[in-house]
């Protein structure tokens, strides 16, 4: 099953060689990098559904509650805690 998974984005780098886009971003305490290329509006603060390490999309933070509850109510979280640990 894919799945992409909401999460905030706390910093953004630009790498100055290539300009590749790549940000940190926060997973509910969990933080990873994630290649932001594909989401050139995504800006420190935005939420964005990431999908094997890249942003696929900008959404707001009630969609991604949205998303946070239907993986909490398909207890799909302790399945993605267990694969991050």
């Amino acid at each position: 099953m894919c799945l992409a998974v909401p999460g905030k984005i706390v910093s953004i780098v630009a790498e100055p060689f290539f300009g590749l886009r790549t940000g940190k971003v926060n997973f509910g305490g969990i933080r990873k990098e994630v290649c932001l290329d594909y989401t050139p509006e995504a800006r420190v603060g935005d939420y964005v559904m990431v999908h094997v390490g890249f942003a696929l999309s900008v959404v707001d933070e009630a969609e991604a509650g949205r998303v946070f509850d239907a993986l909490r109510e398909l207890d799909l979280l302790e399945e993605l805690q267990e694969v991050r640990t």
